[in-house]
């Protein structure tokens, strides 16, 4: 089986996206680091206070569409829709 894993950025358009992010990610994080097959999930700060630097790391192609689907109906979901997402997704 392969891992999967999804590396890119969340791109802020203001401050009040950014205060968004630091006030939904931690539950959001917390979450996802309980799902069954998640191996690593990382979002932190950059240099610059709109972007934030995203890495998440999946058993499998399973757990990670399982994650993809919590995500989808989660707070975090509905509270930063509006921030735009740069990903890149591999396979290991």
């Amino acid at each position: 089986m392969a891992k999967v894993r999804l590396s890119g950025q969340l791109i802020c358009s203001t401050a009040a996206d950014s205060a968004l992010v630091r006030q939904y990610l931690g539950e959001h994080t917390r979450l996802t680091r309980a799902e069954p097959g998640c191996l690593s999930f990382e979002v932190t700060e950059t240099d610059d206070p709109l972007i934030w630097k995203v890495e998440e790391l999946f058993v499998d192609q399973a757990a990670f569409d399982a994650h993809q689907a919590q995500t989808k109906a989660s707070e975090w979901a509905e509270k930063t829709a509006a921030i735009r997402r740069s990903y890149q997704i591999t396979t290991e």
